[in-house]
């Protein structure tokens, strides 16, 4: 997630109006004119605020360090008998392994539709092999896709982000117990402090959701049943095509309501003109005859 230019161009307008405060209040308490930079260096730290997350300093991070967001979708061919079994079996083995069951659905048979059941689940890098091996066990693997998307530079800014609005912050909470502070400074100060707490919130559970994709690999599993599949297309295409003859019917019926409606103010003007354009004509016929 990466500011646009107009939301760092307010930020940084903030930013100079804050130091110009802080340099009309700080010479002020002591009447010297120390460096701005020597006063901001002795400010005491604020601790945050109780459910900070504090995060790694990315200076520390390895250069060729990757963060890559990975998935998996398993589609699994079952008999009607097992396949509430295979489904149960595969929620209850992600329990004993490091992994989350993120949702799980299964449904019975109905006139319209066969049984069929879905696990999505995060799993550790460490822990999918014996995931998979075990899915695989409980039927015939159809379909299984796997994607990949590198989420390095999402992860790098984030962390920027989060240790430069941290570090404003603190700065900024420093201001704030300097008694030289007037009134009209420390609603200013409180004013940009409130925005920056907000906009440091907002990064840091930006920066959970990409920990929860880089740090667990996602796995979505759905069992159906074989059979189903194969007849499923043929009533498919028939279910299909009663739906669409249904859409054209009602599109047509409603073009001509539409231009019924329209047609009919204009029969008041359009019929009494037609006919007396034909009256007309059929007197002037009679006169040139009467004329001959």
């Amino acid at each position: 997630m990466q500011l646009s230019r107009d939301e760092d161009g307010e930020r940084a307008m903030k930013l100079i109006l804050v130091v110009l405060i802080v340099a009309a209040v700080i010479p002020g308490a002591g009447g010297c004119k120390e460096p701005l930079g020597n006063h901001l260096s002795s400010l005491s730290y604020v601790p945050a605020s109780r459910g900070a997350t504090v995060m790694m300093d990315i200076s520390t991070a390895s250069p060729n360090q990757r963060y890559i967001a990975e998935s998996h979708k398993i589609q699994i061919f079952t008999s009607e008998s097992g396949l509430q079994h295979a489904w149960e079996s595969a929620v209850a083995f992600c329990g004993t392994l490091q992994c989350e069951v993120v949702s799980s659905s299964v449904t019975a048979r109905t006139p319209e539709s066969a049984p069929s059941g879905d696990l999505s689940v995060r799993v550790s890098p460490g822990d999918l092999n014996k995931l998979l091996a075990y899915v695989t066990k409980l039927g015939i693997v159809a379909q299984h896709t796997t994607n990949r998307e590198d989420k390095t530079t999402d992860v790098i800014d984030t962390d920027a982000k989060i240790k430069n609005l941290t570090s404003f912050r603190d700065s900024l909470r420093a201001m704030l117990a300097k008694p030289s502070a007037t009134a009209k400074d420390l609603v200013a100060i409180q004013e940009q402090l409130t925005d920056t707490q907000s906009e440091l919130d907002s990064e840091t559970a930006q920066r959970k959701i990409l920990a929860n994709e880089t740090e667990k690999i996602a796995v979505e599993i759905s069992f159906m049943l074989e059979s189903y599949a194969g007849n499923a297309r043929g009533f498919e295409r028939i279910l299909n095509a009663l739906s669409e003859s249904g859409d054209l019917l009602a599109d047509s019926t409603a073009s001509l309501i539409a231009t019924l409606v329209a047609i009919v103010p204009w029969l008041i003007v359009i019929v009494p003109g037609v006919w007396l354009l034909v009256k007309g004509w059929r007197a002037l016929r009679r006169r040139r005859l009467a004329a001959q």
